[in-house]
């Protein structure tokens, strides 16, 4: 098994680690007991809401409160945790507490897990991920606890409250309060203060990635410090979320009260970039708003982050490049730092590789469901970008089109560019070079 585990790349290894856990966890909701009515759930059910607990997508074909046990829900809280924090991550918190020696072979691992920028000292960020993971959720917890407290009584309150900071904080969505309204979401705490402000903030901490945490905490505000990285993705989350909440609430739900107006724009635009909550009936909007929900799905959050999504950093990359193109530079430039090349192509093979997914994805629905495109393609990047969002479609879908967004959404968590590596790990790559000719291009 060791020779094994030395032959196989850290790709191959990633996709391993999340496909057992999803099969591990299927299996869990498959008992009698993980469900209410002591039936145990079918197969494909079961491995639906395990893929999408395990990759913090949030899609369910079963109402999360009304199906599932109390059993049921801790397997699916519990695959939100391990999918968000990432299984790798989860495994070597775990060897590290046995004591066992972290090889460097696992570090390396470790380091294209959570997007770290170098290899020494990734064990030590490694504890420190999950001593924020821990103080957030928590943190949350407590925070929601009055509301839900008050809502639901004492102990099913705490539960309620732990369940919704850990499925926000990972960018999940996942909810249980199917109980006054089957797959209602947190649409009736639409213009509640507490809950929204408590969940869009952990959704964007948990969305900014690991390695800005810790950028954050050594420099404070001394931003001129931030890496480049870090200081990308706080503005393009910045950007991303102030102008489409200013659309959404100048120009939809505009026949809704003031305050679950304002409220509804700003959670709807957090909540989009792969979080999975809504606090407002989505099918209301525009097809122009819609569209604008897709676009920041398909984006999702940073990379090393609990959110999905081709990430922001590939946005601004790319955007920073065609910048670089109009005035007929030869590099791409951000802060005051050139972008490496690799780094360029790599945006280039995301972006593709995720238009291709969502393209294919809302297209085949399409076809075999006979629906409307744009519902289609709205489900099909709800998946790959992990977000969780759905128009309502997801429950009505037949066998084949489930098992097109379980694929869907295993790509986008593990990485569409991950799964490529891993299946072209086997290929060398030769130092000589082909002739080159110009293509014209535009």
């Amino acid at each position: 098994m060791r020779k094994i585990g030395r032959q196989l790349s850290s790709s191959q290894i990633i996709i391993i680690g999340f496909a057992v856990m999803i099969l591990a966890g299927s299996l869990l909701l498959m008992l009698p007991f993980a469900t209410k009515d002591g039936q145990g759930a079918a197969f494909l059910d079961a491995l639906f809401t395990a893929t999408s607990a395990a990759c913090v997508t949030g899609l369910v074909v079963r109402d999360t409160a009304m199906y599932w046990s109390g059993f049921g829900q801790g397997v699916i809280l519990a695959l939100i945790q391990v999918g968000g924090m990432g299984v790798i991550t989860f495994a070597v918190v775990i060897f590290k507490a046995a004591g066992r020696k972290i090889t460097l072979k696992q570090r390396s691992i470790m380091q294209d897990a959570i997007s770290a920028p170098k290899l020494g000292g990734v064990i030590q960020v490694t504890g420190f991920l999950v001593a924020v993971t821990a103080a957030f959720e928590l943190l949350g917890t407590f925070l929601l606890a009055p509301t839900f407290c008050g809502e639901f009584g004492l102990f099913r309150g705490l539960w309620y409250s732990l369940f919704h900071s850990v499925s926000a904080f990972c960018n999940a969505g996942f909810d249980l309060m199917g109980d006054t309204e089957p797959f209602s979401s947190l649409t009736s705490f639409v213009d509640h203060p507490a809950v929204n402000l408590v969940i869009m903030l952990l959704i964007v901490i948990g969305g900014i990635g690991f390695m800005t945490w810790q950028d954050v905490s050594v420099n404070r505000l001394r931003i001129r410090r931030y890496q480049m990285q870090s200081k990308t993705i706080l503005a393009t989350t910045a950007l991303l979320i102030s102008l489409p909440a200013v659309y959404f609430f100048l120009f939809e739900f505009s026949d809704l009260p003031f305050s679950q107006r304002l409220w509804g724009a700003l959670f709807q635009s957090v909540t989009a970039r792969t979080a999975g909550f809504n606090t407002l009936d989505l099918n209301l909007m525009s097809e122009g708003g819609q569209s604008i929900m897709i676009l920041l799905m398909l984006i999702g959050g940073a990379p090393g982050s609990t959110a999905g999504g081709l990430k922001v950093t590939t946005l601004t990359v790319m955007l920073a490049t065609a910048v670089s193109v109009f005035r007929r530079k030869e590099s791409t430039d951000l802060y005051g730092r050139r972008v490496d090349e690799s780094t360029v192509r790599n945006a280039m093979a995301i972006v593709t590789l995720y238009l291709v997914l969502f393209l294919s994805g809302g297209f085949l629905i399409s076809r075999i469901e006979d629906l409307p495109l744009l519902i289609c393609l709205f489900e099909s990047a709800s998946a790959v970008g992990t977000a969780g969002l759905t128009l309502g479609i997801t429950t009505q879908l037949g066998a084949l089109s489930h098992i097109i967004l379980i694929f869907l959404m295993y790509s986008g968590r593990v990485g569409a560019l991950t799964l490529v590596f891993a299946a072209l790990s086997g290929g060398r790559s030769s130092p000589a070079k082909l002739p080159s000719e110009k293509v014209m291009v535009g």
